[in-house]
């Protein structure tokens, strides 16, 4: 099996930390809404707050 560059390993990163900050995003976005809304659509407050709502 053939080692990963440099710059794929880079973009690799680079990607990892856009999807985590579009999860946080999310996840905030998330918050705002009402208990009930959110418990309609299968998250959790607390899950959320943790940032393990989303992903």
């Amino acid at each position: 099996m053939a080692k990963r560059g440099f710059f794929r390993n880079a973009m690799d990163k680079v990607i990892a930390a856009r999807q985590r900050q579009a999860a946080r995003y999310v996840n905030d976005a998330l918050l705002m809404l009402d208990d009930e809304t959110l418990k309609a659509r299968g998250y959790n407050r607390d899950q959320l707050r943790r940032g393990g709502g989303f992903y």
